[in-house]
């Protein structure tokens, strides 16, 4: 046997500078241990950490080191090796530090099924036999793992929970893991990583002066800014509750978004948590808090997190080991205030890949706005709430529903809903939606494209607002060719750079009062800080509705009954399946509200919208069922739940509209090896329409888009050959594909 095992390689043909497989495993061991120990699961952690490299312990993997070609597994045997020390009560606790050594490369895999690679497999499989010298290097005692808050663990919901356990171990191995083998190849390579960030608890004292200060800025001139200052003197007064989850209900224009990060603030101070993370359901608002927050509390401290991240921002200001501590902190969300966007949230706490599951033990103990709670997709939400309300029992989390528009999610209105009586935090939550009450909703019936171009003419600054891209445009088109002025689009054949610069002309347009008519399709309703006179909406869901009205006279500048939000029907464009039932349920509870901007009406209605759904609509994917306990041990669908569990399913596949210079420069970074995909991915992610798969296929086939250095990047950057499809006033046109091409033939 050979004498002397090692983790990862060196530099030296002797040796000298290669990482023993014990003093890793060791070192793996008692970071995970040191993660996990907040959680209460530090020995599974440690445990999993000492056997996560078993298999490294043979001959086979020791010549993969120096240099042979031979493909090793050597996840496996520490799976098998676990569950053959451990029985009796603790044999599910093992379990689950074999889901996690077993994944800690490919992922967390599910116990049994068709695809290749089940947990089931791997325990079956015949491994190499392992030096036996493992059980004096590393001493595996597996005693007391199960951890204190077990007997919280309860039917209906107890494999759910269990499973949580395992996804909590794994993100500890993962993270151990990961840090462990970095440290050893910057000393090795002589190079250094900043990965330290302040403690919250020692940064909140200049926090909550800084946000003192900030307020101290403010004025309290006119009734509405005074009442603004009510609200969050009254929500800072219940931060000495103690933790779990709790709702903040304040109307568009009620300072929901200072009110929030003041009681996070002072909640962590009492209670301890270590982080705030500020989730945000849409990119195009997520730039606005991020400089609200880095503002107040110093854009050092501030984590930006998500899809839409500009890695160029990184150098403003920064050095570049700054810049380098930023991108590394997206890996494992250390930073003491994280904003990020909700799918980075729900995706990751539901991932099981170790490079998104990474982050989950930071997430514990932590204090959590959900902005515009009520965007939780209805087909998860029962998932969503599950993992919620696990958080806040058994992982010290804080979490804070915040919207004008209340979701019901408690267990009044909701089989299974969250314990969220006497949580509320804004003052009076009826009375608010009184006195914050900025327009007035009328239904107008049947309007087509003609009756709204004519109501077009008569206001010279007016916001329609559409189901589908076809009627934006459409409608846009038609009003144009009747000479209405002042006319902007604003949709998603747009990409978001290009929104950008629209928005912000329309908001200078306002401003100076010139004539401004913007059509749009509902992602103007995602938070964009608008203030129309008049605004129009095609029939939606209440919800929509109501956040349509957030767009009319938001700044209470005009009287509430002369700003009118008019509700219409469009006979030329049917709603899509999913938005017609939420007019339904809108339509069944106005009888008994007629007032729909009232929070009895939006309960009402949510009630309507779960009751129509069913359970098994809350839950479409059956995700909640993929967790199971049987007589034989766990059954846990890991792989294939995270598979499904997303939260945009939208079928559209992207385009990259080479719109500026900076998209120019991107795109050819594409050609440099070095360059990583995902830091030039980030670069695009601004410049992406999202268009039909058929369409984008039409597209490159008539040469109009085409995959660049596919040699390089394979299918992953489609980037638009051919601009003048893009047109800089509705963006991209990609339905005139198949004709440009006829056309290119023509001489």
């Amino acid at each position: 046997m050979i004498q002397f095992y090692y983790a990862h390689s060196g530099q030296r043909a002797d040796k000298s500078d290669w990482q023993s497989l014990k003093d890793h495993s060791l070192a793996v061991a008692d970071l995970a241990a040191q993660l996990a120990r907040p959680l209460g699961l530090e020995n599974a952690a440690r445990l999993a950490g000492l056997l996560h490299d078993l298999g490294k312990y043979t001959s086979a993997f020791q010549r993969r080191l120096e240099g042979e070609a031979e493909r090793v597994d050597h996840s496996t045997a520490g799976a098998q090796a676990v569950l053959s020390l451990v029985s009796g009560r603790e044999r599910s606790m093992a379990e689950l530090v074999a889901y996690a050594i077993a994944g800690h490369h490919a992922g967390l895999p599910d116990r049994r099924g068709d695809a290749y690679g089940t947990l089931n497999d791997r325990l079956e499989k015949n491994m190499a036999l392992v030096d036996a010298v493992w059980e004096e290097e590393l001493a595996a005692n597996p005693v007391e793992l199960v951890p204190a808050f077990f007997s919280r663990v309860r039917n209906p919901h107890a494999a759910f929970q269990i499973s949580v356990m395992g996804r909590m171990i794994f993100s500890c191995l993962v993270d151990a893991d990961f840090k462990d083998t970095e440290a050893f190849y910057t000393v090795l390579e002589g190079r250094q990583v900043e990965r330290d960030w302040e403690d919250l608890q020692a940064l909140l004292p200049d926090f909550r002066d800084a946000f003192n200060v900030f307020m101290q800025g403010k004025k309290r001139d006119t009734p509405l800014n005074q009442l603004r200052g009510d609200i969050l003197e009254h929500v800072r007064g219940r931060a000495v509750e103690g933790p779990g989850l709790f709702t903040l209900t304040v109307p568009t224009g009620g300072g929901k978004t200072l009110a929030s990060l003041a009681f996070a603030l002072d909640h962590a101070r009492i209670h301890g948590h270590t982080r705030i993370i500020y989730a945000i359901p849409f990119t195009s608002i997520i730039d606005q808090t991020a400089a609200i927050f880095r503002a107040i509390l110093g854009a050092e401290h501030v984590l930006e997190h998500h899809s839409a991240i500009d890695e160029e921002r990184f150098a403003i200001g920064r050095l570049p080991q700054q810049r380098d501590k930023l991108k590394l902190a997206m890996e494992d969300w250390a930073a003491p205030v994280v904003v990020t966007t909700n799918v980075q949230l729900f995706e990751s706490l539901f991932a099981a890949r170790p490079s998104r599951a990474r982050k989950l033990h930071n997430i514990a103990n932590s204090v959590i706005i959900l902005d515009e709670a009520q965007t939780i997709p209805r087909h998860l939400l029962k998932p969503c709430m599950r993992m919620l309300n696990e958080l806040a029992l058994n992982y010290g989390c804080t979490i804070v529903l915040c919207t004008a528009t209340q979701p019901a999610l408690d267990g009044r209105s909701l089989s299974g809903g969250l314990p969220l009586e006497g949580r509320e935090l804004a003052p009076d939550p009826e009375g608010l939606a009184g006195k914050l009450r900025r327009a007035r909703i009328r239904h107008a019936g049947d309007m087509d494209n003609d009756a709204l171009v004519r109501a077009l003419r008569d206001e010279p600054q007016a916001l329609v607002i559409v189901n589908s891209r076809r009627h934006a445009l459409e409608l846009y088109r038609q009003a144009g060719s009747a000479g209405i002025a002042g006319l902007m689009h604003l949709t998603t054949r747009q990409c978001a750079a290009h929104r950008r610069r629209i928005l912000d002309d329309v908001r200078e347009r306002l401003k100076s009062a010139e004539p401004i008519r913007v059509i749009a399709t509902s992602l103007i309703e995602a938070g964009v800080d608008v203030d129309f006179p008049r605004v129009w909406r095609a029939e939606a869901g209440l919800d929509q509705i109501v956040q349509a009205a957030g767009r009319c006279n938001r700044e209470g500048r005009r009287p509430a009954a002369e700003s009118i939000v008019t509700v219409f029907r469009a006979p030329d464009y049917p709603p899509p399946a999913e938005i017609a039932g939420l007019i339904g349920d809108m339509q069944r509870i106005l009888p008994q509200h007629p007032e729909l901007l009232s929070l009895d009406a939006m309960q009402a209605y949510f009630r309507e919208v779960y009751w129509r759904m069913g359970e098994d609509g809350l839950d479409e994917k059956k995700i909640c069922e993929r967790f199971r306990i049987a007589r034989s041990g766990t059954d846990f669908a890991y792989r294939s739940a995270a598979a499904d569990f997303r939260m945009i399913e939208s079928g559209m596949e992207p385009v990259i509209v080479p719109l500026d210079e900076k998209a120019r420069e991107a795109v050819a970074r594409l050609g440099v090896e070095k360059i990583s995909s995902g830091a030039i991915a980030r670069q695009l992610q601004g410049y992406v329409v999202q268009v039909p798969p058929k369409a984008r296929a039409l597209l490159i086939a008539n040469g109009q888009a085409g995959f660049v250095n596919p040699e390089l990047r394979g299918d992953q950057f489609a980037v638009l050959r051919n601009m003048s499809l893009y047109e800089e006033d509705v963006g991209l046109i990609w339905e005139d594909a198949d004709y440009l091409a006829v056309e290119d033939l023509i001489v």
